[in-house]
């Protein structure tokens, strides 16, 4: 059985499809998944899902790609994160690649999530793009080592890679693993220690070959375990087995159901 640790279910490209995604994830030996909040004005929807849907869980956070909007604060983020189907904290972080300028706010939002994780306990979902030595720096400063988290899409260097886990986090590797153009990436792949791996679709996006260019799903997660079994020369039913552990033993309040 696969988990996949991160996408977008509440979008409108997979929500719209609800009962067609959860018979793919179904027929593909995918049997949870993490819905992530990128906002707070659409929170109540991705709670809605995981609310209904036994096998799927929710974080609560704020991406770092949206300007102009409601700050969240610690005490609003715990409060919503106390909710039995919220599982963590994000997603969070620095994107230094779509935005540029004065980018103080981002950094301060990146904070205020991960001083909401250690009140909580809860792990972070973290997004860097362009941005890997600040993002280690504050994961650093805020003490980030003490509540843990996944580097989400993970697609930054193998030294980034060992400073994430050497905080206790994992790294999580998406369809962009299969790219053939990737070559970096899956040597990253290749050296991460299986106890410290996660596997995501980030659905609707970054499909995996061979739906690169259409519209992602959690069911496909299972094409990126295929490739990191490649990559690795592992049997797939390993890489399976151990990403499940590690997402039930990273989320320790997503209670896997039959």
């Amino acid at each position: 059985m696969l988990v996949d640790s991160h996408c977008h279910l509440n979008f409108p490209e997979l929500v719209q499809n609800m009962d067609q995604v959860l018979e793919s994830m179904r027929s593909n030996q995918v049997g949870h998944a993490l819905c992530v909040s990128v906002t707070l004005d659409k929170f109540p929807e991705v709670l809605a899902i995981a609310e209904q849907y036994p096998n799927i869980y929710a974080s609560v956070g704020v991406h770092p790609d949206y300007e102009n909007i409601t700050e969240p604060t610690v005490q609003g983020l715990v409060e919503l994160a106390n909710h039995p189907h919220v599982v963590a904290i994000g997603e969070t972080g620095l994107d230094y690649f779509r935005l540029t300028g004065d980018l103080s706010w981002q950094r301060e939002r990146f904070r205020t999530h991960i001083r909401a994780a250690r009140q909580t306990g809860k792990p972070l979902i973290i997004h860097t793009r362009n941005a890997s030595e600040d993002t280690i720096k504050i994961m650093q400063e805020e003490d980030a080592a003490e509540v843990g988290g996944v580097m989400h899409c993970f697609t930054e260097s193998w030294e980034v890679a060992q400073a994430a886990i050497a905080m206790g986090f994992y790294i999580s590797f998406s369809g962009i693993v299969t790219f053939k153009n990737a070559q970096a990436l899956k040597d990253v792949a290749q050296k991460v220690p299986l106890a410290s791996m996660l596997v995501e679709t980030d659905s609707p996006y970054l499909a995996p070959i061979p739906f690169r260019g259409k519209t992602n799903q959690p069911a496909y997660v299972r094409h990126v375990a295929e490739e990191i079994a490649r990559l690795r020369e592992q049997p797939l039913q390993q890489i399976m087995d151990a990403t499940t552990a590690n997402f039930f033993k990273l989320f320790k309040h997503a209670q896997p159901c039959n």
